[in-house]
């Protein structure tokens, strides 16, 4: 955040400025996972009940009563799950990194987060074939592992736990994106999911849900009030970064020149 803000990066040698060699200080103004650390660590020292729950009830996941308290909350950034059973796909898919994880006991809810600047979601991933019967994309194949991960699917245990609540959220500069809306009615999740007779039924209400970098931003600010001191201070730095990548993922204004924009 501050390399970015406020350009304490220090300076890079002339082979790594020109790109003849990969230099890991490099902060690059593309990189999803620099926004994905700024966001999720300085959320995780701020109180949840200051974020969390207006975080998920703007997104359309959170339930009528909000809890401002969650038991054992933990944030887990890049973690690779385990991946989905080969025999139930008709391909490989392998092990799958969700950016971050959120997990919580009140009740027990597992939420994954995918998170994207300037890159689209990808419409097919690893290994998977362009002509298969069931989507490829990454919000669906976060849908099947996330179920799977959380119970939702039938291990055949003897004595199996109840499953955890599941939630998938899309964290992206501006919402509207359509494969949210194509996953959001639970009639077309039945579509993303294979062996669907191994179900022991589906996580209540809609799981699939989107936010938007501004929307964040009004969720710290309607809350800075009641923040300490340097909570606040936290939340205005985040804000301050969150405005500056909307920024820069906007698309550049083309300015006409004098001569031409007279004629409009």
């Amino acid at each position: 955040m501050l390399t970015e803000l406020r350009g304490k990066g220090g300076t890079l040698c002339g082979l790594a400025r020109e790109g003849k060699v990969r230099c890991p200080l490099i902060v690059r103004p593309t990189s999803e996972d620099v926004i994905t650390g700024q966001l999720f660590q300085t959320l995780s020292c701020i109180e949840p009940r200051w974020w969390l729950a207006d975080l998920l009830w703007a997104a359309g996941l959170g339930p009528m009563s909000r809890p401002r308290l969650f038991r054992r909350l933990r944030i887990e950034l890049w973690t690779k799950r385990p991946p989905f059973p080969p025999q139930w796909l008709p391909w490989d898919e392998g092990v799958t990194e969700v950016d971050a994880v959120v997990k919580w006991e009140n009740p027990p809810t597992t939420l994954y987060v995918e998170m994207k600047y300037q890159s689209a979601v990808a419409t097919k991933t690893t290994h998977s074939h362009r002509n298969a019967s069931l989507p490829a994309d990454q919000l669906a194949r976060n849908i099947r592992v996330g179920l799977h991960e959380c119970g939702w699917y039938s291990r055949g245990d003897l004595f199996p736990s109840p499953p955890r609540q599941f939630m998938l959220l899309l964290i992206a500069p501006e919402r509207g994106h359509p494969l949210v809306a194509r996953y959001r009615p639970l009639a077309e999740i039945w579509n993303v999911l294979p062996r669907a007779d191994r179900l022991v039924g589906l996580p209540r209400g809609t799981f699939v849900g989107e936010i938007s970098y501004r929307e964040i931003e009004e969720i710290l600010l309607s809350h800075h009030r009641f923040m300490c001191r340097s909570e606040q201070r936290l939340a205005e730095l985040l804000r301050d970064y969150l405005a500056f990548k909307r920024r820069r993922s906007a698309p550049p204004t083309v300015s006409l020149p004098l001569a031409q924009a007279e004629l409009f």
